[in-house]
């Protein structure tokens, strides 16, 4: 494939095309750039966060995304108002919309994410999974083109083998997903998807593929410039979800071993480069138990779960996406990158989980974020702002990094302990029982192992948060004590004379 032409240009004044904690994100690495930024608002979020924080703001319309952050015309005239250089979308909404790509190039504002042509043929899952088969890379058995009619989906589905799944060839997030386990669910649910697929994605075009069982969702975080240079930074595991969203990620994988990555990374370059890729982007797979992978999508954007890699790593992911839309060349080599410790992220959500996840949206009338050390927070809520129920229902992102999967976990609980909310219900105490249950711990776990446990978990040690604190504390009081160098002759050294000997990293 050819390499995108690479063209110097200057950004001195972001355009922020999106809202909440993702808008916050963006307007952090851009100050430490020296880039000042223009956040984009509705109606439903005067008075959020990410325009206390921006140096300008725009208003671009009601609470209706299709009126606001939807609104490509609007939003390209309000940054074209105010004198900005380039657009940043974020995820969702116009993150992988290629018209609007086009049409910010066409107005001469740098689009900071892949070319159209990018998100055209990547965010067509047919169309990725053909050139993942043309670049080499393994792919879930089944049509390589949308199924053309009921009769079609019978004969492939014979062919490859029930149980199937049909998927939306023009989008993701489990929307247009159905299972298939015999002949006569077929035809309902290929109706079912279809109309869900035109109705979310504006196309009702279906493909079908073998349903791969007991498998794990893995991701590899990916960044090309335009210059021919694309280096992975190690995966994310995304394999706890409910009905295709996922809840928890986490960095390092608790199964992926040495070699089963290098293929895995390699493979996600692999297909990058013959792509002709430009910019940060995410390449899923689906792991069996026997270690073989198999291409599942190419999400052409920063995800929710960047935060992650960003831990593990030290790479800031939208620093790197700036400069790769500046024009610079990637001054990582595959070497440079080296994975350190161990990352999770829990995504507390407006919802109470012991009324199927109902969106609770609402004004907050308190909030404490979790502290201390090893522990991120991404969210744009405060005490006194709202979860809008135009939009998702987010609150934000918490995300705790350790040296061991353990010490994460452990941090993780006490994090979410921390966590306190007034107003909207959300599901910290859901992620709490989460992470107390064995089959975590264990890393022992598939993508449908949510839905499967959900009373199992809903019912689970959060309901004695107490007790849960206190184990908590004494966990981590006993690693601290087990990782305290000892001086044999006169008992556990002293702070001083521990920086001495070079263990300082924790002070």
């Amino acid at each position: 494939m050819n390499m995108p032409r690479v063209r110097r240009r200057r950004i001195n004044k972001l355009f922020v095309a999106n809202r909440g904690e993702i808008s916050c994100r963006i307007i952090r690495t851009a100050r430490e750039m020296g880039i000042r930024t223009v956040a984009a608002y509705s109606d439903a979020d005067t008075g959020s966060l990410p325009i206390r924080m921006c140096d300008e703001v725009a208003h671009i319309g009601p609470a209706d995304p299709l009126k606001s952050y939807l609104n490509q015309d609007g939003i390209i005239k309000a940054a074209k108002k105010s004198k900005c250089d380039a657009v940043h979308p974020g995820y969702g909404f116009l993150s992988e919309n290629a018209k609007f790509a086009e049409a910010c190039q066409k107005a001469g504002l740098v689009f900071i994410g892949p070319t159209p042509a990018n998100i055209r043929e990547l965010g067509d899952k047919t169309v990725a999974k053909r050139m993942a088969v043309e670049a080499g890379v393994p792919v879930i058995p089944g049509t390589l083109t949308p199924v053309s009619g009921l009769e079609d989906a019978f004969s492939t589905a014979d062919e490859i083998g029930y149980p199937v799944i049909l998927k939306a060839a023009a989008g993701g997030g489990g929307r247009g997903m159905r299972v298939v386990r015999s002949p006569g669910e077929l035809e309902r649910a290929f109706e079912a998807s279809r109309n869900e697929s035109l109705t979310s994605f504006g196309s009702d075009a279906v493909f079908i593929e073998k349903l791969l069982e007991k498998s794990r969702h893995i991701e590899i975080q990916i960044l090309a410039d335009g210059y021919g240079n694309v280096v992975h930074l190690g995966e994310r595991d995304c394999t706890l979800q409910r009905r295709h969203q996922k809840l928890i990620e986490e960095s390092p994988s608790p199964v992926l071993d040495n070699i089963t990555r290098a293929s895995m990374g390699e493979a996600a370059c692999r297909l990058s480069q013959y792509a002709g890729f430009l910019s940060a982007g995410t390449v899923e797979f689906l792991l069996e138990r026997d270690g073989s992978f198999y291409f599942m999508e190419m999400n052409t954007r920063i995800q929710v779960e960047h935060p992650v890699t960003e831990l593990v790593t030290g790479i800031d992911l939208i620093k790197e996406q700036i400069l790769i839309a500046r024009g610079e060349e990637l001054l990582l080599r595959q070497e440079d990158i080296i994975l350190r410790g161990h990352a999770i992220e829990c995504r507390i959500n407006a919802e109470d989980p012991t009324r199927n996840f109902l969106p609770t949206p609402g004004r907050v009338d308190q909030v404490i974020f979790p502290q201390g050390p090893g522990i991120r927070v991404d969210t744009s809520a405060f005490s006194g702002s709202y979860i809008p129920r135009e939009y998702d229902s987010m609150i934000g992102k918490i995300i705790v990094h350790a040296d061991t999967r353990r010490e994460a976990i452990a941090r993780m609980k006490r994090a979410l302990l921390e966590f306190k909310i007034g107003g909207p219900n959300s599901t910290a105490n859901f992620h709490f029982a989460l992470m107390n249950d064995p089959a975590f711990d264990l890393g022992d776990y598939d993508t449908t192992w949510i839905d499967d446990n959900l009373d199992r978990i809903n019912s689970g040690s959060f309901a004695n948060p107490e007790v849960a604190a206190i184990a908590a504390a004494i966990e981590a009081y006993l690693t601290t004590l087990q990782r305290i160098p000892v001086d044999r002759a006169n008992g556990p050294k002293s702070v001083d004379s521990w920086k001495k000997s070079g263990h300082n990293r924790f002070i």
